[in-house]
């Protein structure tokens, strides 16, 4: 189905789905507002599908109650704010702040603490979803990824923009939260398209706009600028993509390294990624049979540490991370233990595993004599949102720092070029052959 109108436009009604062929504001059928229109709207199959206030809405969806409250999903008043509804944000919270700030901004807000189990699994039925228009599916955290739907046409009776809408409404009715689309010719157009008009949101940049629509924000916009990066840009009178776009990328790349191209490029809108779905991989981990059965920290928890280094590795050079870290035990007996945590975000640190995997092996340390151990992740999607800063625990961002340091001095002098004191030792006892990647 392609609708053409005289000017130009093609377009359809969100909640009816009936073609419109004028400019007019409310739909010729239902009268509903929630009208999409755009030159390129038949024309383009890349999206990203984002989950609105992921957390707030699922707690919304489960206490009705709620519904018309500002929430607050996150630690107690010493704490952080995790996410929070819209209601909260137009009260000026935001995620990240500081507990006792977001309560100051919004006193009547409600906060409930995580349930990360409860997120995991409703994000699991979003993804199912996804994968049931398109096996080109590729998550980028627990609440979002992207899709291409190049090719199928055919198979949903439309174009993709239809398919996508019809996607919005299906998830807003089976499972009780909304989701924004973000519609653009590549993954860097898609993302930025998708935060326009949330919540319920469904915008489009088109290829011939896009460096146009650019030029005009701010470099805050692309992805990789942070707040350092921004006092950079600012300090060389760069504060507007517009000035990216002026720029000889030869000159952005001396002054800024390889992240001097990637600059230059977006600010284009070029961005040459495909959608990587890597359906073939759950999870990735590393395990150990020790010639020795062992019962103890001081004999465990190093080897413990050694496997999530040569977990993080992986993932690493895979531009993978995990949101969930799974613990597997297997006694003496061959009797078999899995402990698994879920994570506010994804992971590719060896440190962030190992601090959540010593926690749940030291729960298991009551005598019992073991002759397996393993560590590893799952719920595998894209690192482009892994490891944020650490509000609350500082020495894990210095951590996670000096990680990615001894990153680079073992990509230059190998493996074994740098080590921790606390894996002296642990490459003795009889490993399992390395798996691969669980199907």
């Amino acid at each position: 189905m392609v609708v053409c109108t005289m000017d130009g436009l093609n377009g359809f009604c969100r909640d009816c789905l009936t073609p419109q062929s004028t400019r007019q504001r409310r739909c010729s059928s239902c009268g509903g507002p929630r009208i999409v229109r755009h030159k390129e709207l038949f024309q383009l199959s890349l999206a990203h599908i984002d989950c609105d206030a992921f957390y707030a809405s699922v707690e919304k969806r489960d206490n009705p109650e709620l519904a018309n409250k500002p929430v607050i999903v996150g630690g107690g008043r010493r704490g952080v704010v995790s996410t929070c509804c819209y209601i909260a944000r137009i009260n000026g919270v935001r995620s990240a702040m500081p507990m006792f700030k977001a309560l100051q901004a919004c006193p009547d807000a409600v906060v409930v603490k995580p349930r990360m189990n409860v997120y995991s699994e409703v994000g699991k039925q979003v993804r199912e979803m996804m994968r049931s228009l398109t096996p080109s599916v590729e998550p980028l955290s627990i609440d979002e990824a992207f899709l291409d739907l190049a090719g199928t046409e055919r198979l949903h009776g439309g174009p993709a923009a239809l398919t996508l809408a019809k996607f919005a409404r299906e998830v807003e009715k089976e499972i009780g939260i909304t989701v924004s689309v973000g519609l653009a010719p590549n993954k860097f157009l898609a993302k930025v398209a998708s935060d326009f008009e949330k919540p319920r949101g469904f915008s489009v940049i088109g290829a011939e706009e896009a460096y146009d629509f650019l030029g005009g924000q701010p470099v805050s916009l692309i992805w990789g600028v942070g707040k350092a990066m921004q006092k950079r840009l600012h300090a060389d009178k760069i504060r507007m993509i517009s000035d990216l776009q002026k720029a000889d990328e030869n000159d952005l790349i001396r002054r800024y390294g390889s992240m001097g191209q990637h600059l230059s490029r977006l600010a284009r809108g070029q961005d040459h990624r495909k959608v990587e779905s890597r359906a073939g991989a759950k999870s990735v981990s590393s395990e150990t049979t020790f010639n020795k059965d062992m019962a103890t920290s001081e004999q465990l928890v190093p080897i413990l540490r050694r496997q999530s280094e040569r977990v993080a590795e992986r993932l690493k050079n895979k531009h993978i991370a995990g949101q969930t870290v799974v613990l597997k035990l297997k006694t003496a007996d061959f009797k078999s233990r899995t402990r698994n945590t879920t994570l506010p975000d994804p992971t590719q640190l060896a440190d962030r595993m190992f601090q959540v995997g010593r926690t749940m092996l030291e729960k298991e340390l009551d005598g019992t004599r073991f002759r397996l151990l393993g560590i590893g992740v799952s719920d595998l999607q894209s690192d482009e949102t892994a490891d944020p800063g650490d509000l609350i625990d500082s020495g894990a961002t210095k951590r996670a720092a000096a990680e990615r340091a001894m990153d680079k001095v073992r990509g230059k002098f190998g493996g074994e070029a740098v080590e921790l004191g606390l894996t002296f030792g642990t490459r003795r006892p009889r490993e399992t052959p390395e798996k691969p990647d669980n199907d």
